[in-house]
């Protein structure tokens, strides 16, 4: 293993406790579960934004999850494309 990819595993497993340990039950089981799907085949760039998504706080993060208007509020936001990637994940509809 080089360190490259040495360092990437780490971040992951760290990105992984950071879903499953959000704050709230709801926001550990829907950020766990799309975390457990996709972080082994997130590389450098894909893991940095996820990293920067599971740092926005609970509140937040949850209404554009959960909720159809603030996501549609995120259309040119740079976290946008993961936020609908989540939502989609969990079988929720694009927002409007």
């Amino acid at each position: 293993m080089t360190d490259d990819s040495a360092d990437l595993d780490v971040r992951r497993r760290r990105a992984a406790y950071r879903a499953a340990h959000r704050g709230t039950k709801e926001m550990d089981i829907l950020m766990t579960r799309f975390a457990e799907a996709k972080l082994a085949a997130m590389g450098d760039v894909e893991l940095t934004r996820f990293e920067r998504l599971l740092a926005l706080p609970d509140p937040e993060l949850q209404k554009w999850i959960l909720e159809p208007q603030p996501a549609a509020a995120l259309t040119g936001h740079e976290l946008a494309d993961l936020v609908f990637a989540v939502r989609r994940f969990h079988g929720l509809p694009a927002p409007a």
